[in-house]
């Protein structure tokens, strides 16, 4: 293996991430977890760290994506129904931070809520 690895995504509680974890070990992909400790030990700074990381190696990216893409839990409004791009229509948004500026940097939790259209790219609020 040539040890190189391709982030996949990253979750805001270490429960979520062990699921993926799993469900892509049991298909003979190897994972890796960044953060999952320093989250155990304070799950509060989880935004400020970017949420516990899911690596594979970069040649096994094509098939954790189509793997994580059939199973992956997409964005909620507050009544629990998916978020609808206004763009294309797709109900398979995610939460987006853009984390650009320096004041979202140190105080990530002032920064509003975004979602990112899987299927076009559009970020909305």
């Amino acid at each position: 293996m040539d040890g190189k690895f391709y982030q996949l995504a990253s979750f805001e509680y270490v429960a979520d991430v062990q699921i993926m974890k799993g469900k892509l070990e049991s298909e003979g992909i190897p994972v890796f977890l960044r953060d999952e400790n320093t989250l155990n030990s304070d799950p509060l700074i989880s935004n400020a760290i970017g949420g516990v990381k899911l690596l594979v190696y970069t040649q096994d990216k094509d098939r954790a994506l189509e793997i994580y893409n059939e199973i992956r839990a997409y964005a909620l409004d507050e009544k629990g129904n998916p978020i609808t791009c206004p763009n294309c229509k797709a109900s398979k948004s995610e939460v987006y931070y853009n984390r650009k500026e320096i004041f979202y940097k140190l105080f990530p939790f002032f920064e509003k809520r975004k979602y990112k259209c899987l299927n076009c790219g559009m970020i909305t609020r």
